[in-house]
């Protein structure tokens, strides 16, 4: 006698016209798609709304629809559960996680923030919710700098997880800034050496960077910003050619935008494609779909966590105006 052979796990059918498919979902449950500007190309083409971490924010504290479907990594659809707790909300694949969230371990940073009990927290919304839940207020790149200059000035302030754009706040504030020392691993592999190698290459291109980016690469840049910052001034700006220093998903906008323009995107210190986001490119325009035809994965928060998180992101959005 032959022992029967194991059943084999069934692979979900998935159709050939996807876009299709999404839509009809997307009218079915009534649902929002919500995409980073660092996501893949279709992701970006299907999405209702394309933006930053404000803008993101500002669209999920916003919309009407039953479900959001948060194509961006877990801090982002986390942060629209905090600010939709009774809506699903669906994140195509759960392990979209941030380095940059990561290298801020709750237990420490409570430990941290203990010892400077006369500090207030600032923390950038690329944190996760338990941090979120012992920030004072959230900010983002776009407005960090704006957030701070309405703390007064004899405040002393805890920034929190990335060091790199805490210290151009710093910087552009001139304020004296206690900073935990969290960063991203995109922004921190780009090589200042390419970069100058580039800039010798294409004399008349401009640098565009994310505040997130080190010290030296910043100080080749000629504008710099949040993403959405960045896709503006390849609007604007009359220069022709851009050496994009963030995360290369942004590029696709900007020739959207600017299709006559050539961007290129800044090299990391080898020849990998380390400078896209090994968590935000985990999102495909299929797992969407999936996520959407059965409900899943879904965020769900401790509700102590996403009631305490909750008003320093408020607090954001208020300064913010």
């Amino acid at each position: 006698m032959f022992a029967a052979a194991a059943a084999r796990p069934t692979t979900p059918a998935i159709p050939q016209d996807l876009f299709g498919a999404i839509a009809d979902l997307k009218q079915d449950l009534n649902a929002i798609i919500l995409a980073h500007y660092y996501q893949e190309n279709d992701i970006q083409d299907i999405a209702d709304y394309i933006g930053d971490s404000l803008g993101l924010a500002r669209q999920a504290a916003q919309t009407d629809a039953e479900v959001i479907v948060f194509a961006g990594v877990h801090f982002m659809a986390e942060t629209a559960k905090i600010l939709n707790p009774n809506k699903l909300v669906l994140l195509p694949d759960l392990d979209a996680g941030c380095s940059l969230a990561d290298s801020c371990p709750p237990a420490e940073f409570a430990q941290f923030k203990a010892k400077h009990p006369d500090h207030i927290v600032i923390s950038y919304i690329n944190c996760t919710a338990e941090i979120k839940a012992m920030s004072d207020i959230i900010c983002t790149s776009s407005n960090a700098v704006k957030i701070v200059n309405q703390i007064p000035a004899d405040q002393p302030i805890i920034f929190a997880p990335d060091k790199n754009l805490g210290r151009y706040v710093s910087e552009q504030t001139g304020r004296d800034l206690l900073l935990w020392q969290g960063s991203c691993i995109v922004h921190e592999t780009f090589s200042e050496k390419r970069i100058i190698e580039l800039k010798l290459e294409h004399p008349n291109a401009e640098v565009l960077a994310h505040p997130e980016c080190e010290t030296p690469v910043l100080n080749h840049a000629d504008f710099i910003g949040s993403t959405t910052a960045l896709l503006k001034r390849s609007q604007d700006s009359a220069s022709q050619t851009f050496i994009v220093a963030t995360e290369p998903g942004i590029i696709h906008q900007m020739e959207k935008a600017s299709p006559s323009k050539t961007f290129i995107p800044a090299p990391s210190t080898s020849n990998c494609a380390c400078n896209e986001c090994p968590h935000m490119r985990l999102n495909t325009l299929e797992k969407l779909y999936l996520a959407m035809k059965h409900k899943a994965p879904e965020i769900t928060l401790s509700p102590d966590i996403a009631t305490a998180a909750l008003k320093p992101i408020q607090k954001m959005l208020e300064m913010s105006v």
